[in-house]
């Protein structure tokens, strides 16, 4: 039965359609890019600091301490926090990519190789972790928009069937 046709879920059963994923996944790629890039751009012209020679972390946590009281503060708990949900979601999306493509066994092993490489990028100059995240973010890529050009006729029909179950609700 396609999800289009499925009776209404109870509220617990919010997150299992997938238009609600994308519309999470869309506000969580709005407040990052938009607004957290956008505040932090601002902070680091408003102050000057951009052309202060220093960059990355550093140069965000120079600008703030200027720019506002406790702003190395502000920066340090908003990266810890931003590292933190990183690390999560990354270790969910290939959790479940792992068990999709290879079966329920495949999990541990994945598990177990990704804490690894989490201790390893602790560790690692940062340009090679940079580098392979770089590279992996673009290999990552490749099939998602390969399958999001293929996909586009049941995505627009799922948004659409979803949109209109809404509107029934009301």
């Amino acid at each position: 039965m396609p999800i289009s046709q499925r009776p209404a879920q109870p509220a617990l059963d919010l997150f299992k359609h997938p238009v609600t994923h994308a519309l999470v996944s869309m506000t969580q790629t709005f407040i990052d890019t938009i607004i957290v890039c956008t505040m932090t751009g601002l902070v680091l012209i408003l102050t000057g600091a951009w052309d202060s020679g220093i960059t990355g972390a550093e140069l965000t946590t120079f600008a703030f301490q200027n720019g506002i009281a406790g702003g190395g503060l502000i920066v340090t708990i908003g990266l810890v926090l931003f590292a933190y949900s990183t690390i999560l979601g990354w270790s969910y999306y290939g959790e479940k990519s792992i068990e999709y493509l290879f079966g329920e066994k495949a999990v541990k092993p994945y598990r177990i190789i990704f804490v690894i490489f989490v201790g390893v990028g602790a560790v690692a100059k940062l340009d090679l972790v940079w580098s392979l995240s770089d590279t992996f973010n673009g290999l990552m890529a490749i099939p998602n928009l390969i399958g999001l050009l293929a996909l586009t006729p049941v995505i627009v029909k799922e948004t659409k069937s979803y949109f209109e179950s809404k509107k029934m609700e009301l």
